[in-house]
């Protein structure tokens, strides 16, 4: 067949008549991600999507897909793909480092990754999570309207493992018209400060209980992944509290009756039933979900009533 061309020598499918992305190696973890499946929790559905959904939608603006468009997250790198025919490639998130047939590239974190070239992402030196767009977005089944892996309920995709081949969308617009954000990501580098308001359970912890929530310096466990963060540090005091199961919200700041908080991420749980002492800001989420363990993380009360 003719092959297609936007750019002068730039191969736009492969002979097939369409373009796909092979996984060489998944590394420890790498799923596929979009914006989620909002407005089913009604349904026993989480949203899931992107653990940092800012670094998701800034990678595909760079390579002109829409925000939600799917890509590839990786956790702890090691993600090594190759693509069939040439197509803008944009990582963000951690701080990895970024080769291409084993040499770095000279553009930086979006680049044209030619048909048969190499990609592969080193260690994160700073972050958790590494988010690969690929030009035209990856085409697979959807549920519920979303190709987002749901690792606690299984809904959408399974763990993306080497080998694995999925087809991309026709190609976005020219890369000269795609706007290059100059804004660095955000990253989590010594103490995280993680904004929360109050509620809905404050009111069941004592006061001096509040307080340890806001001076204490806690710790990201080892015991995190994309249902939520698991902090350490001097255990609040939940008592026997017994409350039914309620609803539980993306940022839910739980108290279990180990007294050491729990951070609900992506892919949280629709309910639970031990006390929620304050949610975590959207923005803030995706902050908490870019820290590795060990990280140092501060609550930081907005004043009631704040929107």
């Amino acid at each position: 067949m003719t092959a297609t061309l936007t750019d002068p020598g730039r191969l736009t499918s492969d002979a097939t008549g369409f373009a796909q992305v092979s996984v060489i190696e998944a590394g420890l973890s790498t799923v596929l991600q979009d914006l989620g499946r909002p407005g089913f929790a009604h349904l026993g559905v989480t949203a899931s999507g992107a653990a940092d959904r800012s670094s998701l939608a800034l990678a595909n603006r760079l390579v002109g897909n829409a925000d939600g468009a799917t890509a590839l997250e990786n956790t702890f790198g090691g993600l090594v793909i190759t693509v069939s025919a040439d197509r803008y490639v944009a990582v963000t998130g951690a701080t990895v480092d970024i080769y291409i047939d084993g040499r770095a590239p000279a553009e930086g974190r979006r680049t044209l990754l030619r048909a048969g070239q190499i990609l592969s992402l080193g260690r994160p030196a700073t972050g958790l999570r590494a988010y690969v767009a690929i030009e035209g977005g990856i085409e697979t089944e959807r549920v519920f309207g979303s190709a987002a892996t749901d690792c606690l309920s299984g809904l959408g995709p399974g763990r993306v493992r080497p080998g694995a081949n999925f087809m991309l969308g026709t190609e976005a617009r020219p890369p000269h018209d795609v706007p290059l954000e100059l804004t660095p990501p955000r990253l989590p580098v010594g103490a995280v400060e993680a904004r929360f308001r109050w509620g809905p359970r404050d009111g069941l912890f004592a006061p001096r209980d509040r307080v340890a929530l806001t001076t204490t310096s806690w710790t990201v466990s080892a015991d995190c992944d994309r249902v939520g963060a698991r902090l350490t540090g001097p255990p609040l005091s939940v008592g026997s509290i017994d409350l039914p199961s309620e609803g539980m919200a993306l940022g839910a700041i739980q108290i279990p009756p180990s007294g050491e908080p729990i951070i609900f991420l992506a892919d949280h749980p629709v309910t639970g039933g031990y006390p929620v002492i304050g949610v975590v800001t959207e923005r803030d989420v995706d902050l908490l979900a870019q820290a590795a363990p060990g990280t140092r993380v501060r609550l930081a009360a907005l004043p009631r009533g704040e929107a």
